[in-house]
């Protein structure tokens, strides 16, 4: 038997309640502390609202295992679950529901249901903040309210299915993190064993000697004169908008100019477009003979230090000049095809699994909220009690 059919028999004649979330629970708010006191090396987490801690204190006022709601700023009506004990700042809203009538992750899976109207709920003009009877006037259901030991094992069965989701969802985001990050590894090592080369191995040649420079043709486009559309608008580090019109039809790479990136590397600074497109003035435009050819200097590129051709402390730089003069390792045409034959095995490998994993998780998260909505779907009345 399913864990839905297993609930629908459990449920089966069962009388439900809707009170109101401020009869089963008590609400109590966080107390300030001072900043002082706040240090990386302290025991205990410190939540000042917000949707993780804000750091750590050798005190605690809550126990572990207890429920949060963010009381002011961006994050007001964010719904938390602190599994340490903990410090629960001015910020917070603590809810402590009556056990004898409520379970506490019954109240959590509830809240969490209920996040997205919190959030909805912000007020005032400076830093947002959530009002306590928005939270304790959310309408609750009680299953068999009158057999407390009945509805009790109920909430426990709506819990263990919807932890089950979220417990799913938590090991799924470990493994495929990890299988990512280990193919990351094996990816970089190949790129670098595949891009060394011993001196007098290989001719270098300079960037311009490889590639045509067609940053002429780039037109920056203020965001208010863009006509919307559906060809790509390409800035520093990839898409930025879409537009209507084109400047560049066919396959280039685009190297970006300036930003934090440059130094960073958060995102590769060189990347291919194909098809229809428009750049602005703050990447590179250049244009090869091939498709090897292309992507060979890109993956060098993504793969080398470039800090001594940038310049910029405040804002980092990479010009055309310095672009140009670039080193490239220019090994035989059918090296080269090699070479990115395996290094694109690699990227579509890695890419697969970057882009894998936002979608397994979204669909694990979709899954969850589901049978939560399912679960926690019981006919309501006009008026809560």
């Amino acid at each position: 038997m399913s864990d839905i059919s297993y609930m629908e028999k459990l449920l089966d004649g069962v009388e439900v309640e809707w009170k109101a979330l401020g009869k089963v629970i008590k609400l109590e708010k966080g107390r300030q502390l001072n900043k002082e006191l706040l240090s990386e090396n302290g025991l205990y987490p410190a939540y000042n609202g917000g949707i993780s801690h804000s750091g750590f204190t050798d005190n605690y006022n809550y126990n572990e295992n207890t429920i949060i709601v963010s009381q002011g700023g961006a994050s007001a009506g964010f719904v938390n679950f602190v599994t340490s004990k903990f410090y629960a700042n001015a910020h917070c809203y603590v809810v402590l529901p009556i056990i004898e009538i409520v379970e506490n992750r019954y109240v959590y899976h509830f809240l969490k249901l209920n996040q997205e109207n919190l959030t909805n709920k912000q007020h005032g003009a400076g830093i947002p903040a959530l009002r306590i009877s928005e939270i304790l006037e959310i309408p609750i259901p009680i299953p068999s309210p009158k057999n407390p030991e009945k509805s009790l094992e109920i909430q426990l069965e709506v819990v263990r299915i919807l932890d089950a989701f979220t417990e799913l969802t938590t090991e799924l985001t470990t493994e495929l993190t990890a299988e990512l990050t280990a193919r990351q590894k094996q990816y970089n090592y190949y790129r670098n064993q595949l891009l060394s080369f011993e001196e007098g191995d290989v001719v270098w040649k300079t960037l311009d000697k490889l590639a045509e420079n067609l940053d002429s043709m780039r037109k920056p486009i203020t965001s208010g004169l863009r006509d919307p559309g559906n060809i790509p608008y390409y800035g520093a580090s990839g898409i930025v908008d879409y537009v209507k019109d084109y400047i560049l039809d066919g396959d280039y790479l685009l190297v970006s100019e300036d930003g934090a990136n440059l130094v960073a590397r958060n995102t590769p600074i060189a990347f291919s477009i194909s098809g229809k497109s428009w750049v602005n003035n703050h990447a590179h435009i250049l244009k090869f003979e091939t498709y090897a050819e292309r992507r060979y200097v890109e993956y060098y590129l993504n793969s080398i230090d470039l800090t001594p051709y940038i310049s910029g402390a405040a804002q980092p730089k990479l010009n055309q000049k310095n672009l140009n003069s670039i080193s490239i390792p220019n090994p035989p045409p059918e090296e080269k095809k090699r070479i990115v034959a395996i290094l694109d095995k690699f990227d579509a490998l890695t890419n697969s699994i970057s882009e894998g994993l936002p979608r397994e998780i979204e669909l694990r998260q979709k899954q969850y909220e589901y049978y939560r909505n399912l679960l926690l779907s019981f006919p309501k009345p006009e008026i809560a009690a």
